[in-house]
């Protein structure tokens, strides 16, 4: 059997996950044992997409990493793209969110009423909020991941 060049396994993980991932899932994915080789391959990637002449770039999220376009072409052919894989109430409340920052859960929740708490989750375990614990409520803000992926 053929040597699997690192590197490419990598990169094709990336390629393939639809989340952005962190050394520890791409361990994971692709049998890499060593944190340390990953990151350095990582490293590698984001500065040969970064130099390349091509619409393509590796995105580095909270310590995530993922492929994405390059303006102009993200713009241009966004259209083409499949939604953020949201439930339409979630999508909602994100939207809320984004246009209202640092509101409290409770607030959400007196709006739309209690089913927020299972998009809270969603949006939470898609990491596009963070919630912070303020008295007997939680403030919810955006989150990079959210300003990258709606290139806000």
């Amino acid at each position: 059997m053929d040597e699997i060049d690192h590197k490419k396994l990598v990169e094709a993980a990336l390629f393939m996950s639809q989340n952005a991932l962190g050394v520890n899932e791409l361990v994971g994915a692709t049998g890499i044992m060593s944190p340390g080789k990953i990151q350095e391959i990582l490293k590698e990637l984001v500065t040969e997409y970064g130099g390349r002449d091509t619409s393509l770039q590796i995105l580095e999220i909270g310590g995530k990493y993922m492929f994405a376009l390059k303006e102009p072409y993200a713009t241009k052919v966004s259209g083409l793209a499949v939604g953020p894989d949201l439930s339409r109430g979630a999508l909602r409340v994100l939207a809320y969110i984004s246009k209202n920052p640092n509101l409290l859960q409770s607030s959400i929740v007196k709006i739309f009423g209690s089913t927020t708490y299972e998009y809270m989750k969603e949006l939470t375990e898609k990491e596009f909020i963070e919630t912070k614990k303020i008295g007997r409520s939680k403030k919810i803000s955006t989150t990079q991941k959210f300003k990258e992926y709606f290139n806000v």
